[in-house]
């Protein structure tokens, strides 16, 4: 019985550090980190008519209004044609920034649609963006 008893002990004691391994205080971590919210004053662009060879941007305003720092994990474009700028810095609650889109026309004709995909750590963590151009050629 004795046997039984030491090894309940143990057995109690594993658990009781494994619980209170958990709690994020001995990692210096923080439970309550709170969560970040992108949003974009506007998720699609369109540039109308533009002339081949041009190089076009627009700049993608954006708000954190979560409770966290938002922190952009990576932004990908479906071209290369298409590339984009944006602050690596996390954005604290209630502050702002821009994702910037860049777009060659050159060796494009017609209706033009990219899209930017942002991933970050915010309680939608894939979000959309898109430009939308009708390259006209040089006659």
């Amino acid at each position: 019985m004795k046997r039984f008893a030491g090894f309940y002990i143990v057995i109690l004691s594993l658990l009781f550090l494994q619980c209170t391994g958990k709690s994020g205080k001995s990692t210096g971590t923080s439970e309550n980190t709170g969560t970040p919210e992108m949003v974009f004053a506007e998720y699609e662009h369109d540039f109308g008519k533009v002339a081949g060879g041009e190089k076009i941007s627009y700049q993608f305003r954006f708000d954190n209004k979560g409770t966290g720092d938002l922190v952009i994990a990576s932004v990908m474009t479906t071209c290369g044609c298409t590339v984009t700028k944006y602050d690596r810095k996390p954005v604290p609650p209630g502050g702002s920034g821009t994702i910037e889109a860049v777009f060659d026309t050159s060796g494009r004709d017609g209706m033009q649609t990219k899209t930017i995909t942002v991933n970050s750590n915010a309680s939608v963590p894939v979000i959309l963006l898109k430009i939308i151009a009708e390259v006209e050629q040089e006659k």
